[in-house]
């Protein structure tokens, strides 16, 4: 946390650096990740959201201390130091339970945080900004104030008890995990009164739950609506001129920076922008699944190039039967009947990440991963599919095998976050 906490002190004193948020549970997305850190001579921060890892296993099936083994022990293989490990709760609130009573879910949430504070999580963000099902549509800023409140006590609690140090991200104006359906016509930034009356409300919160001063030092950002989003085919890239008063206002409040949600398919200029105007840490997950797929899909391509019908993985084909036979994870994102064929494997929303780990999938992926390993890919067929792979193969930066060129795949958008965050000087 003390390394964490210098990181946000020079970027409000004016220094071009921040820190990129990986969001993501997926095996080759993070080991991608344990390189580029080793590379940079970075910290890491991984998060898991309650969506994906929670007290009854999420849609991973990893509970919280299932998650930070699983990617501790994949950090200890790659040689990476643990103190250069950060864990970040994402979402951590009702966003599971939104279909019971606020009680009833608030008993959920106050397990859920209980487990990742155990675990081991240490950046923890108090997201209570989505009604329940006895909830009005929209909740007053008091309501999610006094919620963040009562989870942030029991961290707290369990913290306390096992000497942990912790520090947490707050805020109402919460973009959806995984993006919206649907952009704003005119997307724009949160208003700065919005800004300092949402701060009010939570330390109000937080005093009136008996927290101590101390506890409030221990709020380090807030996410706000920097003008950022994307949808299943439009992305809303980031205008440094619309969100100048946004930047400026936090200069005012000691010791905090902005995190920005939804940074997905911004380009390399927009993230540096984003972390010049104090927004110091970066959001990213749904865009490393996306290059991922992307990857799978090329080798895919590839792999019906070299390898016999009866001996390929058939992985583009299996996807489809599985988002068929399974279809919850994104039949009510894709309502359009039109669209849904192309939308199921190409949307910027990445829903087809829900189902990589399914056993149908993850045997096709081993067995393409297998195929691809037991011939020599041919340059022409990696020009054709994976064009900057492919150069980098012809400079001699990259061997052209399978898990090597997903890997340098999705490296690509880490660089760009990398480079922004100035992990590279």
């Amino acid at each position: 946390m003390r390394l964490l906490r210098e990181l946000f002190a020079a970027n409000r004193g004016g220094k071009a650096c921040g820190i990129y948020s990986v969001c993501s549970a997926h095996p080759l997305v993070l080991k991608a990740a344990i390189l580029q850190a080793k590379k940079d001579n970075s910290l890491l921060l991984v998060e898991a959201t309650a969506n994906q890892v929670n007290q009854f296993g999420g849609y991973t099936g990893m509970q919280p201390a299932d998650f930070i083994k699983f990617v501790r022990d994949m950090a200890d293989e790659l040689d990476l130091s643990p103190e250069r490990l950060v864990f970040g709760g994402d979402h951590l609130g009702p966003v599971c339970w939104t279909d019971k009573p606020a009680d009833e879910a608030m008993q959920l949430c106050e397990g859920l945080i209980q487990s990742y504070v155990e675990a081991g999580f240490e950046k923890i963000h108090l997201d209570t900004s989505m009604p329940c099902a006895d909830d009005p549509e929209a909740l007053s800023d008091d309501t999610i104030a006094s919620r963040a409140a009562r989870l942030c006590q029991v961290a707290e609690q369990v913290s306390s008890q096992l000497g942990r140090d912790l520090c947490y991200v707050v805020g109402t104006e919460v973009p959806p995990p995984g993006g919206v359906d649907e952009l704003e016509e005119h997307l724009a930034p949160t208003p700065v009164a919005n800004v300092m009356h949402t701060l009010a409300a939570h330390k109000e919160a937080f005093t009136a739950r008996g927290l101590k001063e101390s506890t409030w030092d221990k709020v380090v950002a807030i996410v706000v609506q920097p003008g950022v989003e994307f949808d299943n085919s439009k992305v809303h890239d980031f205008a440094a001129g619309l969100a100048s008063d946004l930047s400026g206002a936090i200069e005012s409040v000691p010791s905090l920076v902005y995190e920005a949600h939804s940074t997905d398919y911004q380009s390399q200029c927009a993230l540096c922008k984003l972390v010049q105007g104090h927004f110091a840490i970066l959001k990213v997950g749904p865009a490393l699944t996306f290059s991922l797929r992307e990857g799978l899909f090329a080798l895919s391509h590839i792999e019906d190039a070299l390898i016999a019908p009866e001996k390929r993985s058939n992985l583009r084909e299996k996807c489809a039967e599985q988002m068929q036979e399974q279809p919850k994870y994104w039949q009510k994102f894709y309502p359009n009947a039109v669209q849904q064929p192309w939308l199921r494997f190409f949307s910027y929303s990445d829903r087809i990440r829900y189902y990589w780990s399914q056993p149908d999938l993850q045997t096709a992926l081993s067995q393409l991963i297998a195929n691809l390993s037991d011939v020599v890919i041919p340059l022409p067929l990696l020009s054709q599919y994976l064009p900057c792979q492919y150069q980098a193969v012809r400079s001699g930066q990259l061997n052209a095998e399978p898990e090597a060129l997903l890997l340098h795949k999705i490296a690509d958008v880490l660089n760009d976050y990398a480079q922004a965050c100035h992990f590279q000087n």
